[in-house]
């Protein structure tokens, strides 16, 4: 674990919280929506947002998605207890992270712009542990991937269109309950 201090915009902090506890679910429209964030209240692992307006929007799993404005901080435990990490606005949308970061949570730091690479590497002094260079090396990996063209040949579908394709029968159990739920609310 390593302690974090560093300077970030909000955004940056939310992507983190959503690559770091939802991604895999979190409804695309929700995803996009600045004002969107995950909260979580149960152990283990936590999410809380303070915010001057705070209107609840859906529960999915453990995860209660909240539309927020004007976020005054954040508090963040992750599942295993090892990242404890607070967002605090300084001004504006910037805002101050500190606390403790797992080497999971570092990469995750870095693939959502809270932290460069150049960060960690500081962090971790001039040579770091084999292990956390495996961390350095996965989060430029992960950059290089991001800055490179879309291979040519035959074009990829987009996210939002297979997602289109997506049927209840394909979800587990905890899925197809939220899209049942959301059949019906569309139906409403």
């Amino acid at each position: 674990m390593v302690e974090i201090d560093v300077t970030c915009h909000l955004e940056a902090f939310r992507r983190f919280l959503v690559n770091s506890t939802c991604r895999s679910f979190i409804p695309e429209s929700y995803m996009r929506d600045p004002e969107v964030f995950p909260e979580k209240e149960s152990e283990p692992g936590s999410i809380y947002i303070e915010a001057a307006d705070k209107v609840t929007l859906k529960k999915i799993r453990d995860i209660t998605f909240v539309n927020a404005n004007e976020v005054l901080g954040i508090i963040y435990t992750s599942k295993s207890g090892n990242s404890k990490l607070k967002w605090r606005q300084m001004a504006g949308p910037t805002g101050r992270v500190t606390g403790d970061a797992s080497q999971h949570s570092l990469v995750n730091l870095s693939m959502a712009r809270v932290v460069s690479p150049e960060y960690i590497e500081d962090l971790m002094g001039k040579q770091p542990p084999p292990e956390s260079q495996e961390v350095i090396a996965e989060v430029k990996m992960e950059e290089e991937a991001e800055a490179r063209p879309p291979p040519e040949g035959p074009r990829a579908i987009p996210i939002d269109e297979e997602e289109e394709d997506f049927e209840a029968a394909d979800a587990d159990l905890d899925e197809q309950e939220d899209v049942e739920e959301q059949e019906r609310e569309e139906a409403a």
